[in-house]
């Protein structure tokens, strides 16, 4: 095999995704968005809300308004090199992208008489007042202590799917009740819920697109039956980081993951297969799909 050789060796964008959850009769589902068909970086692939952190996530203004302190934040992240306010601007990234992109609001009552009106949240941001005004309008605070950080994800030098690099921070959470997730029509022009195994087994039959850190997230997750049970295994050790490796076999692209022999960490991040190859349009295991659940 040979090293993929990088497109775009740009320095990765620090970046947050939360992974909405609910529990249902028929078992655990979870919270996917099309991005549109135009975008320039995964167009028409179905993804979990998320984006880019802003410096306004990390400014005091956004930090004021958060149910527990920066430095708590900080420690069960699990990044000593990165300072406080950052980890928890990551922590707001995430919930601000869940309002935006899918009119989720993850938060509670600052004070008595305080609504939780996702609606107009989601339209006062849309309407260009920052998070923090919001928030101090409507008497609210974020609940942070719903995220569960989850995993880390670092774009490869060689991307498989556009061309933007990011190092994106995966929180877990339970959908708030009584809510109802809708995309926004601009960035995202569908949404749905489905079991993580449902999620994996359209891409197979080529009914919608998945990215590798989808697929893997996917895999994972299907490995537990309740919301609880996801929660409880996010906080149980600290969130893995995956620096995806790209290679090419005989033309074929492969992505391998920590543990794999062919990648520079030997230690295990995830369950389930270390390399994924790309055959037709999927990327999937080499010993075939159900590989993804063993």
């Amino acid at each position: 095999m040979q090293p993929a050789t990088p497109t775009h060796p740009e320095t990765p964008r620090d970046a947050a995704t939360v992974v909405l959850l609910r529990d249902t009769p028929a078992g655990l589902e979870t919270l996917l968005l099309r991005r549109h068909a135009q975008m320039a970086n995964m167009a028409g692939v179905y993804v979990f809300p998320g984006g880019k952190l802003d410096a306004a996530d990390s400014e005091p203004a956004s930090l004021a308004l958060l149910d527990q302190d920066a430095a708590a934040l900080h420690s069960g992240l699990g990044e000593s090199d990165i300072p406080a306010a950052i980890a928890a601007g990551l922590h707001v990234a995430a919930l601000r992208e869940a309002l935006e992109e899918c009119g989720l609001l993850l938060a509670e009552p600052a004070q008595p008489q305080a609504v939780l009106d996702a609606p107009r949240a989601r339209a006062m941001l849309r309407e260009g007042q920052p998070l923090a005004q919001v928030l101090t309008a409507l008497g609210l605070r974020l609940a942070t202590r719903q995220l569960a950080p989850w995993s880390r994800w670092i774009t490869p030098l060689a991307p498989a799917m556009g061309t933007r690099r990011f190092d994106t921070r995966f929180f877990v959470a339970p959908a708030p009740a009584g809510q109802t997730a809708l995309h926004d029509n601009e960035e995202t022009t569908e949404s749905v819920w489905l079991a993580p195994r449902a999620a994996l087994e359209q891409y197979h039959a080529g009914r919608i697109d998945l990215a590798p850190p989808q697929i893997m997230s996917l895999a994972q997750l299907a490995r537990h039956a309740t919301v609880q049970d996801v929660i409880a295994a996010a906080r149980r050790q600290p969130p893995p980081t995956i620096l995806p490796e790209a290679f090419d076999q005989d033309g074929v692209r492969t992505i391998c993951y920590p543990g794999d022999p062919l990648h520079s960490v030997r230690e295990r991040a995830l369950p389930g297969p270390t390399r994924l190859r790309r055959q037709a349009r999927h990327f999937l295991p080499e010993e075939g799909f159900e590989a993804l659940f063993l």
